[in-house]
């Protein structure tokens, strides 16, 4: 963590309000990260985006659309009251854990399901607000010298986010060799806070894992139960809803019945996608439009996947868990 010595100076503005809900500041997707000394890179966690609010020992925690999701996981937010302020405004990522200290989405998805967050971790990497004071537009290092100073001590739910200055492709190098992990964040150090996507933050994947939208099931075939695969879509700036392929590896019987039961009332007859998908492809057995259920277009995944074919459509798609922290219209084609 940053000595005293690198802490930004603090100015305390006493007409700051805090927030209710600022819009997070998001990453755009790239090839390669940054290189330059102007750059800090982070690890890429594999969890749910969340804000945290403490205000004179209330807290909330809010998802990336505002949704207030303090009660399914109580134990983060007693950590958070626990902060050394009257008032803060925190962005992280909440995760699971395992015991060998790698990040599982399992973890933070069972958790989601069934209220128990004992496994989970939240990497807290941006402070937006302390104590009467507005720290959105100071530099991001100075926004975590802060948040730094604020974690000293903290128990071990919350966890302050380290970083690395410069040398972007090395870092992300070595990141990808761990295993396990998504890929890193490169952002601006001397950026002020910004909501949504301006280039000021940067990811580079070592996994190709994103969200899509699930528009359909197909029939299950030989002893597998309640449904065969995901059918996988986006939409495009248009509003148009797209293919993507589909997501029938990696689903335990237990969340095959869990989708199968959540999927059923979203049933519908029209196909929801802009053009039927094509019934054979380069991968995989041909889709049998006749065994397929459409779904209205709510529920969001995400997957893991290694490869685009030239038809448009994901190769070797593996289920990591349902998003409910996504809303289906903001789901596109990454890259």
């Amino acid at each position: 963590m940053p000595t005293s010595s690198q802490r930004a100076p603090r100015h305390r503005s006493p007409s700051a309000v805090l927030p209710g809900f600022v819009k997070p500041q998001l990453s755009k997707l790239v090839k390669e990260p940054p290189a330059g000394a102007e750059w800090l890179h982070e690890i890429k966690f594999d969890g749910y985006r969340m804000h945290a609010r403490l205000d004179h020992g209330d807290v909330q925690l809010l998802t990336r659309t505002g949704l207030d999701w303090t009660r399914k996981y109580p134990t983060i937010a007693a950590a958070v009251k626990e902060l050394p302020a009257s008032q803060a405004y925190l962005d992280g990522e909440l995760c699971g854990v395992r015991p060998d200290g790698t990040i599982s989405f399992d973890l933070v998805q069972t958790a989601h399901q069934f209220h128990r967050d004992a496994a989970l971790v939240f990497f807290l990497f941006d402070l937006l607000f302390l104590d009467g004071e507005d720290l959105t537009g100071q530099p991001l290092t100075g926004r975590k010298a802060h948040l730094a100073e604020l974690l000293t001590g903290a128990g071990g739910e919350l966890q302050y986010s380290d970083h690395h200055q410069g040398r972007g492709p090395e870092f992300f190098k070595v990141a990808c060799e761990r295993g396990g992990l998504e890929g890193i964040v490169s952002k601006r150090v001397d950026a002020p806070y910004v909501p949504g996507d301006r280039g000021l933050w940067q990811k580079t994947k070592c996994l190709n894992t994103d969200e899509f939208i699930v528009v359909g099931w197909s029939e299950p075939e030989d002893s597998r139960p309640y449904l065969g695969s995901l059918l996988l879509g986006y939409y495009d700036d248009a509003g148009w809803l797209h293919y993507a392929g589909r997501a029938g590896s990696g689903i335990a019987d237990a969340e095959l019945e869990r989708l199968y039961r959540r999927l059923q009332p979203l049933a519908v007859k029209k196909m929801p996608l802009a053009e039927a998908p094509p019934r054979t492809s380069h991968f995989g057995a041909p889709l049998e439009l006749s065994r397929v259920h459409w779904v209205r277009p709510e529920l969001v995944v995400q997957v893991n996947y290694l490869a685009w074919t030239d038809q448009g459509l994901m190769r070797q798609v593996i289920y990591k868990g349902v998003r409910e922290d996504k809303p289906a219209r903001e789901i596109r084609r990454p890259g």
